[in-house]
């Protein structure tokens, strides 16, 4: 039986080292964004998921790579995160974080969810943000606590398939979108070491292994997993 990771926005950061993890595994690769995962040998069907009209036109493409039933491994990690209020965030704002940080998950799972075999699993990457909140990122807060609830509703929607399913919630991660969300405000990224009890920064590959560890055991099913470094309380 083939084993694949399914897996959004493998292009860059945590996506990026959750594809190379799995592909060093054994596993083939599927990956579903608007841009490329440089790693050789991947499958990249490129697919925009913010935009609503993805399920009409890729859902077929999408079964075709996979075939009949398979072990999958289906990661829900590609995300937006946008900086705004309560009291200045746009509706159109707000449907596009919702449309690609939780409606493409749902989507995702009712497609491939035909050619899931027992022993495969649905792992969703969503935030410390998704248990707290700070301020200037409302839709992003809402949308990472939607997910876990998205999650956990689906743990219980599958009960008897054997798949599982867990949450992810990395904490300050080294990626591209933590540097483009605080490049008007460098300082920031010390201020946030400091508040990190190991002190620094999580890397995309710690989290990646994380992953890794969700999908080889079904123990966790539905489990929160908070994968911040340790947080320092105040």
């Amino acid at each position: 039986m083939s084993q694949y990771l399914v897996i959004t926005g493998a292009s860059k950061g945590i996506g990026l080292a959750t594809a190379q993890l799995f592909q060093e595994q054994g596993y083939e690769v599927i990956n579903i964004s608007r841009t490329p995962c440089p790693l050789p040998d991947v499958i990249n069907l490129k697919v925009d998921l913010a935009d609503p009209a993805w399920e009409k036109e890729h859902t077929q493409q999408i079964l075709n790579e996979l075939g009949s039933t398979n072990r999958i491994v289906l990661v829900h990690n590609a995300a937006m995160m946008t900086k705004d209020t309560v009291s200045d965030l746009a509706a159109d704002v707000l449907r596009s974080v919702l449309e690609l940080n939780v409606v493409a998950a749902s989507i995702l799972n009712r497609i491939l969810l035909p050619v899931m075999d027992s022993g495969s699993s649905i792992l969703y990457v969503s935030s410390t943000l998704g248990t707290k909140a700070v301020g200037n990122t409302h839709a992003y807060v809402l949308s990472k606590h939607a997910v876990i609830g998205q999650m956990r509703a689906t743990c219980q929607d599958l009960v008897g398939r054997g798949i599982h399913t867990a949450a992810v919630c990395p904490g300050f991660t080294e990626t591209e979108m933590l540097t483009e969300h605080l490049s008007a405000n460098p300082e920031m990224r010390n201020a946030i070491s400091s508040n990190v009890v190991m002190g620094r920064l999580a890397q995309p590959s710690e989290i990646a292994e994380t992953l890794w560890f969700c999908a080889r055991n079904p123990v966790l099913n539905s489990a929160v997993i908070d994968a911040n470094l340790g947080q320092v309380e105040t």
